[in-house]
């Protein structure tokens, strides 16, 4: 009998897997109800100080690490982390933060003022390209006494207070940074932050080791005693650990799509969609406007005819997900449901392809266009896999091109393309996730997460400066529906789905997922009940 099968067995009678190992690397992985918990991470990260690098696992474990002034609840309200209490000035270019007076980097330094206005003022500003974004806005930052600090905005910026979840603003220790070259500070190897958990080993290629901050300046956390994150590259391996209890949580896009339902309903796991609200992911398939036919709208209105949303988040995502109508996710502010609606109508999109004169020639092609298929898995495969089968049935050869990693990330920002695949992260409010794809300015050769389609509209521009500079939610609401209804019509890219993503986890854990950023939040009040 195959291992699989021989786990499945006994996982579903419920039998406990103790003493049986996946992991055969010598290390005594935390075992659960003993208070410590082992997670899964893929990929391994690239480093773990977040200031330097906001990569999904560097997120994830750098969030146990590292802490920013704000947190956030599911509706995205802000509430305390280093910061203890905030005030906005009536004009809302002033934000004064008064911090926690108790926290201490994990060297025993005290955490002051001086290391957010270093963080954000200077350091931020050179590593941090959604940081600099934020800071460039302030006309000074400044430390009136140890435990204050106050921003001063050279304009009304609206959703400012959304700028400090810790991945887009994460508070870095003056006295190790400052005066350094950031990148190779000899500190990156071993990450010191205000967090709840503090990094004690990481054996490349087997796992990173965090244990509990003792001198956390929040009473009672945190209640786990130390986390493992084991890196299993392997999707069914990472199915099987979760299965037989060796590792007991799971995030992002661990478990590919297809083995979700199978894992949630296991008696001895829980799954949850909720604590991914800030970021919200869009997903969409991308067209380099820079190229024919692609910058005629008909063949874009052609192509989005022929795709079917519903086919994706049912086939591809297993349920996972909803159809997107455009570019701001319904899960967040100032979402738009009275636009232009596409549905499925292969007759529409051939009349669109014969008016630009794509006749069919005596195969049946009228086109053919190349796909680059992003490299991070079976879902995205199968998402090409679905693109080429769609737009056959009007008459659109596609070929999918492959690559690795870094190669895809060279093409995309490098506009070396035809067509792609790609989701981005909302960040809260369309100022910090949205406008970011679609605004002219930030057209940026090289740069990935850009706007690497090409789209222009100077009205498009001017909407969203205008939105991001407002602070009264009716009137930048008015102005994003706008900018989602144009949008909409001229399609830069092509809207699939609001992605979600499972978090699957050992069913005797609490409170891990408490806040809008799940799993990469502080886990400081998890527990074994």
């Amino acid at each position: 009998m195959k291992r699989r099968m021989f786990n499945k067995m006994i996982v579903g009678a419920g039998i406990a897997l103790p003493t049986m190992s996946l992991f055969r690397d010598g290390v005594a992985y935390a075992q659960g109800p003993s208070g410590g918990l082992t997670a899964i991470i893929n990929p391994e990260p690239p480093m773990l100080t977040l200031p330097l690098n906001q990569q999904i696992p560097v997120g994830t474990i750098g969030g146990k690490i590292y802490e920013s002034l704000l947190d956030y609840d599911f509706e995205l309200k802000p509430r305390p982390q280093l910061a203890e209490s905030w005030q906005v000035s009536d004009d809302g270019l002033t934000y004064t933060f008064n911090l926690v007076k108790t926290a201490k980097w994990h060297d025993g330094t005290p955490f002051t003022a001086a290391d957010v206005v270093f963080s954000c003022d200077v350091m931020l500003k050179e590593v941090h390209p959604r940081a600099r974004g934020v800071f460039e806005r302030c006309e000074s930052i400044t430390a009136p006494d140890d435990h204050t600090v106050v921003f001063k905005l050279k304009e009304a910026f609206g959703p400012f207070l959304l700028a400090f979840e810790t991945s887009s603003a994460p508070i870095a220790p003056k006295h190790i940074y400052d005066g350094t070259d950031y990148r190779k500070n000899p500190a990156n190897d071993t990450p010191i932050g205000t967090g709840p958990f503090k990094l004690k080993e990481w054996q490349r290629g087997s796992h990173i080791h965090l244990v509990a901050n003792e001198d956390y300046y929040i009473a009672g956390q945190p209640q786990l005693t130390e986390i493992f994150y084991k890196i299993i590259p392997d999707g069914a391996s990472r199915s099987v650990a979760m299965e037989t209890g060796e590792a007991q949580l799971s995030q992002f896009a661990d478990i590919e799509p297809f083995d979700v339902p199978r894992l949630s309903g296991l008696p001895n796991l829980k799954m949850t969609t909720k604590g991914y609200e800030f970021f919200s992911p869009v997903l969409w398939y991308e067209m380099n406007l820079r190229r024919k036919p692609f910058d005629d709208i008909r063949f874009r209105k052609a192509a989005r005819l022929l795709l079917d949303p519903n086919f994706i988040v049912d086939k591809i995502n297993f349920g996972l997900g909803k159809p997107a109508t455009g570019p701001i996710a319904s899960t967040t502010p100032f979402y738009e449901p009275d636009v232009t609606a596409y549905k499925p109508d292969a007759a529409a999109a051939a009349a669109l392809l014969d008016e630009m004169g794509l006749k069919p020639d005596a195969n049946g092609v009228r086109a053919t266009i190349h796909f680059l298929v992003v490299p991070f898995g079976e879902m995205w495969t199968r998402l090409a896999e679905y693109f080429r089968q769609a737009l056959k049935q009007g008459g659109i050869e596609v070929v999918l091109d492959t690559t690795d990693p870094g190669g895809f990330a060279e093409k995309i920002s490098n506009w070396e393309y035809d067509t792609t695949s790609n989701m981005l992260y909302q960040n809260g409010d369309p100022a910090l996730g949205v406008a970011r794809s679609y605004i002219s300015s930030n057209i940026r050769k090289g740069v990935m997460f850009t706007n690497t389609e090409g789209y222009s509209n100077p009205e498009v521009d001017d909407l969203f400066a205008r939105a991001a500079v407002l602070t009264a939610d009716s009137e930048r609401a008015a102005l994003y529906s706008k900018v989602q209804k144009i949008l909409v019509d001229e399609l830069p890219v092509l809207w699939m789905t609001e992605q979600q993503f499972p978090t699957i986890h050992d069913s005797r854990l609490e409170n891990l997922i408490d806040s809008a950023i799940g799993v990469n939040g502080t886990f400081g009040r998890a527990r074994w009940a």
